[in-house]
């Protein structure tokens, strides 16, 4: 009787060791991807198409959750108290991980040490456009319409606190001048008006510009990166026309709650480093005029560190409230 217990005791002692690595072994079940905002747009495609490549390497599948709301912040506060196991990841942004700490008298996450960074996927330029029949042929020609009549001329945002906003409100503090800001509920209802003469200008994602640019119905005038575009040499940088502060990239990239294992963290930075090797989504990103992210944590952490007082500073400045 003690020989066949010691025996089970033994067989047991044996397996554990086989049975904590089955139960360790990631992934093992379908993982959820929030994204912060709306299907249909940029940061929701973006996930899908990251996800999907990321979910063939995994073998698991990834689930898009969107849960819009509050500038990102809800979406984000809902990664922040995921369970730290991996298997709730999703899309860290621009303004929820960089601006609203500044924007929101209260958020219920620290974007700084709630939200770990895994990956940097992506950073893209903005257009400064005005309609095609403007009178505005440069920079300079807006500057000076502007200084002669300040208060005057208006410029369209998909919204407070977003990337069109505060490019504007920048552009103001650069170049000292006073506009109207009119934010919509969309970037494409803000270029609409722009087109039918209700602002006067706007700052744009590139992706999203070039259609009505091309179609000749905008202008662009300047882009925001450092060096002009490959898709579009031809338009100057802001640099270039005189305003090198009002570089503005919009970014995002793949981030989990606190708390997740270094391991954990490692092994997901290198699948989705993978992925970005991936010939279809590489030219889906370029395509738009995007920069390719990837990298380390540490890279995308420094990103973020680097942005978050910068437009800090904006939104006080500019005494920016949310809606």
């Amino acid at each position: 009787m003690k020989r066949r217990t010691l025996l089970q005791a033994s067989s047991a002692a044996i397996a554990l060791p086989g049975l904590a690595f089955a139960q360790d072994k990631y992934p093992s079940k379908p993982i959820t991807w929030i994204c912060p905002y709306a299907a249909g747009g940029n940061a929701d495609s973006r996930s899908r198409q990251v996800a999907r490549v990321m979910s063939s390497l995994m073998g698991q599948p990834i689930i898009i959750d969107n849960k819009a709301g509050a500038g990102g912040n809800i979406g984000t506060e809902a990664i922040a108290r995921a369970k730290p196991d991996g298997y709730t990841l999703g899309m860290g942004n621009f303004a929820p991980l960089a601006v609203n700490h500044a924007l929101f008298k209260k958020l219920n996450f620290d974007p700084f040490t709630d939200i770990v960074p895994i990956m940097l996927i992506e950073k893209g330029p903005l257009i400064l456009m005005v309609r095609n029949d403007s009178p505005y042929k440069t920079v300079k020609d807006l500057v000076a319409a502007a200084k002669a009549a300040p208060g005057k001329l208006a410029y369209a945002s998909g919204g407070i606190g977003g990337t069109h906003h505060l490019s504007g409100a920048l552009f103001e503090h650069a170049a000292g001048i006073d506009m109207i800001h009119a934010p919509y509920k969309s970037g494409s209802a803000g270029a609409t008006d722009l087109m039918g003469g209700q602002v006067q200008l706007m700052f744009e994602q590139m992706y999203a510009a070039m259609p009505s640019i091309q179609g000749g119905k905008l202008r662009a005038l300047a882009i925001t990166s450092k060096t002009r575009s490959p898709l579009a040499p031809e338009i100057p940088t802001m640099a270039e026309a005189g305003f090198p502060a009002v570089e503005v990239l919009n970014w995002q990239g793949l981030v989990g709650p606190k708390g997740m294992s270094p391991d954990l963290i490692k092994q997901l930075n290198g699948i989705a480093n993978k992925a970005m090797q991936d010939p279809d989504l590489r030219q889906k990103i370029l395509s738009q005029g995007n920069e390719l992210g990837g990298g380390t944590p540490e890279v995308f952490a420094a990103l973020i560190k680097s942005e978050a007082p910068r437009w800090g500073k904006v939104v006080k400045d500019a005494k920016i409230e949310p809606e």
